[in-house]
Parts: C-alpha cells; structure tokens; sequence
C-alpha cells in the first residue's frame, strides 16, 4: 500500500510541475490588472446596463473577478459583506453570485495544463456564456424570492 501512495505522489507531483507555469503566468495577470485599476474601469463602464437589469453595481467587480480567481473573488465578497451586510441586497446577489459561478480561467489552466491541451476551442466562451448566465441569475433570483 505504501508503494502505491508513493506512486501516486510522484504523479502529483509531476502534474503539479507541469501546472506550475500556468498558474504562475495567471496570478501574475489578475495581479496586473486588478494593480491597474482594469476592472474598477469595466465595472464604471457596465454599471448603466447593470441598474438597467436591476442589478447592484457593487457586486460589478466580484462579477468580474469570479471567473479569474477564486481567492480574489472571496476576498471581494468578504469585503462586499462586512461593508454592507450579509443581509442586505447587495451581499445576498454577492453571496448567491460567487456561490453559483465558477472560477473559469484557473480550472481551465488546471484540468487542461495538467493533461497537455493547449487549444480550448470553445472552452471558454462556454463557460464565460454559463458564469454570465449564472450571475444574471443570482441578481433576478435575489431581486425575486431574496
């Protein structure tokens, strides 16, 4: 059984070797452009469509985030809940909108990196299409049963 688990590590291992630059390569962008102000900017400029659809334009930037990073988006959330409460309508859609979306990029540079697929195809437009819908979603589901 013991040679088995240190089989097994040796292939861990080896697949987190070869996940390494990947994730590497997407910390250091979402540390670029969160430093850059990008999503403060896509956030002021989607804000109009968002109150258009009902939905609070706080929760913009967790919205963006999401599908980029995973530790990012929670520590977006925590700060979105201590600063206006975890019962009101701004950390309910919060709340509801990082539990149902998926870190899109990150898993897509794990799975993918770990077993050598380097064309997505349509990967991520799919699971872009599926976070969008899910935080479309999460806003009309708080808006009307939250």
């Amino acid at each position: 059984m013991f040679g088995s688990f240190v089989s097994g590590a040796k292939e861990g291992f080896a697949s987190l070797l070869s996940v390494a630059p990947s994730l590497v390569g997407l910390i250091i962008a979402v540390t670029m452009l969160e430093g850059s102000g990008f999503f403060a900017m896509i956030s002021e400029w989607l804000s109009p469509v968002c109150n258009m659809i009902g939905c609070p334009a706080e929760v913009l930037p967790l919205g963006i985030m999401r599908p980029v990073t995973g530790s990012g988006s929670y520590a977006l959330l925590n700060t979105l809940l201590q600063q206006y409460g975890a019962d009101s309508l701004i950390g309910k859609t919060a709340s509801v909108m990082a539990g149902s979306t998926e870190t899109t990029f990150y898993a897509i540079a794990v799975y993918y990196g770990a077993i050598g697929i380097r064309k997505t195809r349509f990967t991520i437009p799919a699971a872009l299409a599926a976070d969008l819908t899910s935080m479309i979603m999460a806003v009309m589901c708080v808006r009307f049963f939250g």
